[in-house]
């Protein structure tokens, strides 16, 4: 059960709140919609564009909001690295408490940006997050060491047996079985089964088609050198129920062989498409 507390209003959109132990931002805004942000990992929790029904983020319903725990759902920042080479798993920024640097919110646009500080109180890297009719996240790298960086992106879909992903290179690495060998696979893809896999990225648009919610998502990667999509199917996963996997895929925007080098950034862009 999550405890809610508003601590602070920042500005007419913008407040301050407590779930739990995180503090999170909620934009609330007349013409633009919902989002909320929280500030351990700079992690983008929701967007719910205005007259929007459903939100385009999947968040776990059972998310405890934990302190030092990974937060299951919405944008995480995977941050030095990715993957499970070291711990924690996916990097140390996801766990780290971030700052709100600045926020600029008028009647067609909302920025709020975060930063990462150092040991040193030194910029180690920063998120802006831009709200209009789209939703922009800019990742920059400022650490000394090049990195790894991956927006891993859960999306909110109505039934995973209806949705498909469309625009996908036709080749990737199939991280579940582990091949040495790339494997061929068709570049509009429905999940059935755990997916994991790794492209190459090779045009910057994908789309995820929704026939459940009758809508498509728009999704744009810049300097983005990978893309991943995973679903969990029935695998047993921290923080999600049994069936959860029936209303969530991953779409990731990634640099995970090309390191970010200082100054560096990778972008993400979302965007809610009309269904034909």
């Amino acid at each position: 059960m999550i405890q809610y507390k508003k601590i602070k209003q920042i500005s007419p959109e913008l407040t301050l709140s407590y779930y739990n132990q995180i503090p999170v931002l909620e934009l609330n805004h007349p013409h633009l919609g919902e989002a909320k942000v929280a500030l351990q990992g700079a992690q983008l929790l929701s967007w719910k564009p205005k007259s929007e029904q459903q939100d385009i983020l999947w968040l776990s319903p059972i998310e405890p909001f934990l302190l030092g725990q990974a937060i299951r759902g919405g944008i995480p920042i995977c941050y030095p690295w990715f993957g499970a080479t070291k711990k924690p798993i996916h990097g140390t920024a996801r766990l780290a408490l971030w700052k709100l640097s600045h926020f600029d919110i008028d009647i067609e646009h909302a920025r709020i940006e975060l930063v990462l500080l150092d040991q040193q109180h030194i910029v180690e890297a920063k998120v802006v997050m831009l709200f209009s009719e789209k939703c922009e996240l800019i990742f920059t790298h400022y650490g000394k060491q090049a990195a790894q960086a991956a927006f891993h992106t859960y999306f909110h879909v109505g039934n995973i047996e209806q949705v498909e992903i469309t625009h996908l290179p036709t080749v990737c690495f199939n991280a579940v079985t582990q091949q040495q060998e790339q494997e061929q696979v068709s570049s509009s893809r429905r999940i059935t089964q755990h997916t994991d896999c790794i492209y190459t990225l090779e045009t910057p648009t994908n789309y995820i088609l929704d026939h459940q919610f009758n809508r498509q998502i728009e999704v744009t990667h810049q300097n983005a050198t990978e893309t991943v999509l995973w679903n969990p199917w029935h695998s047993v996963m921290s923080a999600m129920q049994e069936q959860d996997y029936q209303n969530m895929l991953c779409l990731e925007t990634a640099r995970i062989y090309q390191l970010l080098h200082f100054g560096e950034s990778i972008h993400v862009t979302l965007a809610r498409k009309k269904s034909n």
